[in-house]
């Protein structure tokens, strides 16, 4: 503090030399240059000069704008490629899904048709089954019947040799009919 006040009294004392040692007339002579050189910047410097500050003001106010839109630009881009992105997997989902569906279909269709084939040949299959059943009963029914007739010839006839013989089979032929 006490250095503070020493340089205090130091000035003071610088400035009353100073006022002591005034011109009044070198105060007007620096007032004039001064102001006259106020008046050359003025008309000559400050214009260029502001007028140069203010088109970089603009420059970087329109860049900070340009960088604003640019900003905004790429967010809707982003937006865009996102939705785009979004309805592009919805599609492709739907393909999926779709093609999915069209396989299921055509192998239960493949199915449906193989059971109806299936089907057709098993009922054909019985129905040469059945046929050739019939056609083998109906042969065997011939055959037996043609060793009946074969086999009751030759008894009637060793039976017919004999009279008395023929007359007990026409007894019971009678007696069996008349039972009936």
């Amino acid at each position: 503090m006490a250095a503070a006040l020493f340089f205090l009294i130091e000035h003071l004392t610088d400035m009353e030399k100073l006022i002591e040692e005034f011109s009044f007339g070198l105060f007007i002579w620096q007032t004039l240059i001064f102001l006259g050189l106020l008046l050359m910047l003025a008309k000559y410097a400050w214009k260029p000069i502001l007028s140069a500050v203010e088109e970089r003001e603009n420059t970087i106010k329109d860049s900070l704008e340009a960088a604003d839109k640019a900003k905004a630009d790429m967010e809707a881009i982003q937006a865009d490629n996102k939705r785009i992105l979004k309805e592009a997997r919805a599609e492709r989902d739907a393909l999926l899904a779709e093609a999915k569906k069209a396989s299921t279909q055509m192998i239960n269709d493949a199915k449906d048709a193989a059971k109806t084939e299936a089907d057709k040949v098993a009922a054909a299959a019985q129905e040469a089954i059945l046929q050739e059943k019939n056609a083998a009963i109906n042969d065997i029914k011939n055959q037996v019947a043609s060793l009946s007739i074969d086999i009751a010839q030759k008894v009637v006839q060793g039976e017919l040799a004999d009279q008395k013989k023929q007359e007990q089979l026409v007894e019971k032929l009678v007696k069996a009919i008349e039972i009936n």
